[in-house]
């Protein structure tokens, strides 16, 4: 379950207790439905919107129990308010036709059925990832429907209940709006593709390569955390599972390779926050993006290459500052596996990876790509078990030869020929030696695709009431004219004030909904001051996973803490100067937009700003860690510091400054070191 959650699930282990098997598989169905829809479209968008929240409220309060006073809980009651919500969905199928005709005219049945759906998406968020959400989307409920006696501006003219409901509940403005539908088609597909790949052994894969390639390294472990959850970051978008995955391995290797508790979880809770802003998922993000402004998928992540990398330049670099100043070490040689040949027995898993990329740079939609990239891993994963058991290299190659030539029936008979071919290797699979293990792996990998994206979906859904208030009243155009205001005197003022929002409403908020949230309120005010539309948006994204970093809520931190043994507040003081080069980037982005290669820029433009961010954040480290070759005295660390600021203020003759002082900050220590040597 998430990371908060305010109550305790069940549990979903799959061979103990009726309701856990029930409960998984409920979760299998989820996703076959999930599946069908991607592949054949039966259903209108409306519809599929409304299945998909009645199948998270069904798993949500499947998931939690229910307390009663002088009860410990009653898994009853939670099974039956869970299947109502599940029920209540199929009334937009069925009364399909009908709804669309008395749209503006509710009757007194739609207002129950919208009214109990509101409050259980409510109920279901709170029990999902706590208060914190529910709260903030009730005070604009609140606001929607008690606004008209507010002073002045904040005034609206008021609204029925009636209209609110039918708002809501009904239509795309709502709990059904866009979030809905990109949890419902793109974010869905995307999470079961990671979740395939990770059931196959792609954890593994990750951890072998950068243990092979960097963990002999000075201070290796902590590099290794580095990779990996870049890595992890390709196929899984949640920073706060990554922590709870590729850590249990790196933060224990960090601790007893020296490096400090706190220091060892806010590396890992610094890396595996950046794997949402690391393309081509980025934390199902994306996709919500590109269905709001309006742009192609490809444009939002060409946008986030360059920032991605200088983010995990960012952290590598700190670990190996630290390491230096530590007098830490690596792994002995012979105890790191070979990175090549760990992809040479893994790099089946990386050609689903390799082709979605390739589908998405070629102009396909991510459904379409998403669907083909799942299809293909299953494939694979099937192949590989029935290759295994064959004797001798020619026959496997054979055989590979012939599965992709099998596959290729796809650019005849389009998806049918996957499911033909996935349905005859499943065949295969259930009589061959170690096959059926195989296939358990395949519907674990189901279920926990649809356990992933519960959090995420139910979010979107109560997000959607933000969405759905802001439309109905129009209060998001009050809030921009306010930073408007500030900033036609000072962009850099505006700036400020949106990043404090958007780390204000990230505590306790998972990065997708607070990126709606604040991409609503303050994105179009930073366009209406002249910041590009792809970069007025990414600022307001990154923030709000800087947000999961910073203390006092810090998700990411505190989902390192149990492993690390330390308090995450202390974890999140770490996270934070790990990361704090990384708070300049959107920064450096507004101000030299070629950063996120936008406008027009030349090739020239888009190499000097990329030096620039690197020396800035090398400064940064300099400044922070106090080292470089050797220690580096307090009025050098200033300077470095300075010298960074003047990087990004991208003010007249600032890059001057910064470069002139970097190059003399270089020179003293190179000038210390051969002082030291002789």
């Amino acid at each position: 379950m998430s990371e908060n959650s305010s109550l305790t699930p069940f549990g979903w282990e799959r061979e103990k207790g009726l309701q856990a098997r029930a409960l998984f598989l409920i979760a299998v169905a989820f996703s076959a439905y999930q599946i069908v829809i991607a592949a054949y479209h039966p259903l209108s968008s409306q519809v599929v919107r409304a299945i998909h929240v009645g199948f998270l409220l069904l798993m949500t309060f499947a998931s939690f129990p229910v307390w009663l006073p002088r009860r410990r809980s009653v898994p009853s009651l939670a099974w039956l308010i869970g299947a109502t919500g599940f029920v209540l969905a199929f009334y937009h199928w069925i009364y399909e036709g009908d709804l669309i005709q008395r749209a503006g005219d509710p009757t007194q049945t739609d207002l129950v059925v919208g009214t109990i759906t509101l409050i259980m998406v409510f109920e279901g968020a709170r029990r999902m990832m706590g208060a914190a959400l529910p709260l903030i989307c009730a005070t604009f409920l609140a606001y929607a429907a008690f606004g008209q006696y507010l002073p002045g501006d904040l005034a609206h003219r008021g609204y029925d209940f009636s209209q609110l409901i039918e708002h809501l509940t009904f239509g795309t403005e709502g709990i059904y709006g866009v979030p809905t539908y990109v949890s419902s088609t793109y974010i869905f597909l995307f999470i079961l593709f990671g979740a395939f790949l990770e059931q196959a052994g792609m954890i593994q894969l990750f951890t072998n390569f950068a243990l092979g390639t960097v963990g002999h390294t000075r201070g290796g472990p902590a590099k290794v955390s580095v990779i990996s959850s870049g890595l992890m970051g390709t196929i899984n978008g949640s920073g706060v599972a990554n922590v709870v995955t590729t850590g249990q391995f790196t933060i224990p290797l960090m601790k007893r390779f020296g490096y400090r508790p706190e220091f060892a979880g806010g590396v890992e809770a610094t890396s595996s926050m950046g794997g949402q802003i690391m393309p081509p998922v980025m934390g199902a993000v994306a996709f919500i993006m590109a269905e709001t402004i309006g742009v192609a998928y490809v444009e939002i992540v060409t946008a986030a290459i360059i920032p991605a990398v200088l983010y995990f330049v960012t952290a590598f670099w700190m670990v190996h500052l630290e390491a230096g100043r530590a007098g830490l070490h690596g792994l002995a040689k012979s105890e790191c596996p070979n990175a090549w040949e760990a992809i040479r027995r893994g790099w089946y898993l990386l050609l689903p990876l390799g082709i979605l990329v390739w589908l998405l740079f070629s102009g396909y939609t991510p459904l379409f790509s998403g669907t083909v990239g799942l299809a293909l891993t299953a494939v694979l994963i099937f192949g590989a078990a029935i290759a295994l058991r064959l004797k001798g290299n020619a026959l496997r190659v054979a055989f590979w030869i012939a599965l992709g030539i099998a596959c290729s029936g796809f650019l005849k008979w389009g998806i049918d020929a996957f499911f033909v071919l996935i349905a005859l290797l499943v065949l295969v699979c259930a009589f061959i030696h170690g096959g059926r293990e195989t296939l358990r792996l395949a519907v674990n990998a189901l279920a926990d695709g649809a356990r992933h994206a519960l959090p995420v979906g139910v979010a979107c859904a109560l997000v959607g009431v933000i969405i759905g208030v802001l439309t109905l009243t129009g209060a998001a155009t009050s809030f921009a004219n306010m930073i408007i205001t500030l900033g036609e005197n000072n962009m850099l003022l505006s700036l400020v004030l949106t990043m404090l929002v958007c780390l204000l409403l990230g505590m306790g908020i998972p990065t997708i909904p607070n990126y709606i949230i604040t991409s609503s309120l303050a994105a179009p005010a930073l366009l209406e001051l002249g910041v590009p539309l792809i970069v007025s948006h990414m600022f307001v994204f990154y923030f709000g996973i800087l947000a999961d970093l910073t203390p006092p809520v810090a998700l990411a931190a505190f989902a390192a803490a149990p492993i690390a043994g330390v308090s995450g507040m202390k974890i999140g003081v770490q996270a934070v100067r790990i990361a704090m080069a990384g708070f300049i980037i959107p920064y450096m982005a507004v101000y030299a937009p070629e950063l996120m290669l936008q406008g027009d820029p030349t090739v020239l433009a888009v190499v000097w700003i990329v030096f620039k961010a690197v020396l800035a954040i090398g400064l940064w480290g300099v400044a922070s860690v106090g080292y470089l070759w050797q220690p580096v005295s307090w009025p050098e660390r200033v300077g470095a510091l300075l010298a960074a600021i003047c990087l990004v203020a991208a003010l007249p003759i600032t890059d001057e400054i910064g470069v002139g002082a970097a190059a003399l900050l270089l020179g003293l220590q190179v000038w210390r070191r051969r002082q030291l040597a002789h």
